[in-house]
């Protein structure tokens, strides 16, 4: 049986960075001897949220719609995160990657980060129910976000707006809500 070594190499590029997640709580990411970037870490991240949500039924346009993880505005991943979700599904979903230059089609996105250059504040109202919404910095909670990617002394960590969430009729885990730095209720 002959393998494919993109796909080898692929994979290697998951198991790494699913690797690197599991690690960022014990190591720092600037750290000189590590090779993964904050970048490679919060894609990690943002992936990985998506097994911890439940999405009510009508945040997808069909019964087969992939499950779609939009960037809106400013992109830290690159092909990081492309790379990460390629061949992926959750809940029989597949696992797709969209960049958006404009406010997406309702039930286009399920999963939105918004890029730091956004008036954040003004793009939150844009989404409706059914759409989990992630940014950088603790003032992204402030502006009605539901996930925000801080550095904690090095660390890539993440807060939560668990009242955001639910009022977008998302319902996130008790294990994405324990292993957060914090949880606004």
């Amino acid at each position: 049986m002959t393998r494919d070594p993109h796909t080898h190499a692929v994979s290697g590029l998951k198991a790494a960075l699913l690797l690197a997640v599991a690690l960022c709580a014990f190591a720092p990411v600037s750290s000189a001897a590590e090779t993964r970037t904050e970048a490679e870490v919060k894609a990690a991240f943002l992936f990985n949220f998506t097994k911890f949500v439940q999405w009510p039924p009508s945040a997808f346009e069909t019964s087969n719609s992939p499950l779609s993880i939009c960037i809106y505005g400013d992109d830290p991943f690159g092909k990081t995160l492309d790379q990460l979700i390629e061949g992926e599904a959750i809940g029989g979903r597949k696992v797709v990657v969209e960049r958006l230059r404009a406010e997406p089609a309702p039930k286009a996105c399920q999963v939105v980060f918004v890029g730091r250059g956004e008036r954040r504040a003004a793009v939150m109202e844009q989404f409706g129910p059914g759409v989990l919404t992630v940014g950088d910095g603790a003032d992204f909670l402030h502006d009605g976000g539901m996930i925000a990617f801080v550095l904690d002394h090095g660390h890539v960590r993440f807060d939560i707006n668990q009242r955001a969430a639910s009022s977008a009729a998302l319902v996130l885990s008790a294990r994405l809500l324990n292993v957060a730095r914090s949880v606004q209720k």
